[in-house]
């Protein structure tokens, strides 16, 4: 990738009040948590709450020194005035000052970029991920991936990237563009690895990167005790899942260490991976997330795991 990030990343879609509602406060002082702690890359999107994300990232490093950390955002939904009535029907505890319109053309692309930098308060982006595109291809390949290349090639943009939930489109991004980097959510888990033979190979062949999200798949992996009810892709976790999880806990007690702590470091064992993005909404979220990130794994842990069958064989860890 033509620009460097931390290795741990802050996610930005808890301060943009995913799920409930939080202040400036707590949200500024989960960025200044995530700066003390060595993150140096913030990802964050209009989508998260209606540009509240983005507007709170902007605030919270406005002051630091702009060479010294790394900004992404995303492009694919435009956001328009809208009446205000009500909240926000996506996730986010955020009157409807606003609405999402999808749009992958180049002009949404340059009306979106235009947008995102006035909320944030700068001038670039170091990356800019193609966001959701799952039902937009053709016009994502054709208009928003030209687009973004055009601004890279003018240095309006370090890098192009797409960011998404599957990994079966990214890879045709990876084999059929120049892209730079792909923003995989879930799909390369401690508890899952589907996009490892296919896709992971297709970004080693073409020299693209990997940041890893969603290492928790949205909460299944995220306490050392795996809950009954516990969340997998934003739903109630399948049994038999919630049984592997467990199995997998069982494995980090017996080596000392916790789930969340494996679940978070696992990722970057493959050398594709050059980040993983966390979210975090408060600032001791972020400290508790660095520590997770922090911990000594050892590595009769990963030996146990593989052996066990919990872990195939073929696949790499740190």
């Amino acid at each position: 990738m033509k620009v460097a990030v931390s290795r741990l990343g802050f996610g930005g879609a808890p301060i943009g009040n995913l799920y409930r509602e939080i202040s400036d406060d707590e949200a500024i002082g989960a960025v200044e948590a995530a700066w003390r702690t060595g993150v140096r890359y913030f990802d964050t999107a209009p989508h998260y709450g209606l540009g509240l994300s983005e507007r709170r990232i902007g605030e919270a490093l406005r002051g630091k020194p702009r060479d010294e950390y790394v900004l992404s955002t995303k492009i694919g939904r435009v956001l328009e005035p809208f009446d205000g009535s009500g909240f926000d029907d996506q996730g986010f505890a955020v009157p409807r000052n606003f609405r999402r319109v999808r749009d992958y053309s180049a002009d949404g692309v340059k009306r979106s970029l235009e947008s995102s930098l006035e909320r944030l308060g700068t001038d670039r982006v170091e990356i800019v991920y193609i966001h959701d595109p799952d039902d937009y291809w053709d016009v994502a390949f054709s208009e928003a991936y030209p687009a973004l290349e055009s601004l890279r090639s003018q240095g309006v943009v370090g890098a192009i990237g797409v960011g998404m939930n599957q990994w079966e489109m990214p890879e045709r991004f990876v084999r059929e563009t120049d892209i730079d980097v792909v923003m995989l959510a879930g799909r390369y888990t401690l508890l899952e690895q589907p996009s490892l033979p296919s896709f992971f190979s297709a970004c080693v062949e073409r020299g693209v990167s990997v940041v890893a999200c969603g290492v928790f798949n949205s909460g299944l992996l995220s306490k050392p005790v795996v809950a009954a009810d516990a969340k997998y892709n934003y739903e109630d976790a399948p049994a038999e899942l919630v049984v592997r999880a467990r199995d997998i806990a069982a494995v980090c007690e017996r080596h000392g260490v916790t789930l969340p702590e494996v679940a978070i470091q696992f990722a970057l064992g493959h050398p594709a991976v050059v980040s993983v993005v966390i979210g975090s909404r408060n600032a001791g979220q972020m400290t508790s997330n660095a520590a997770y990130f922090s911990a000594s794994i050892p590595d009769g842990l990963w030996e146990e795991l593989k052996s066990s069958g919990l872990l195939g064989a073929e696949v790499p860890t740190p």
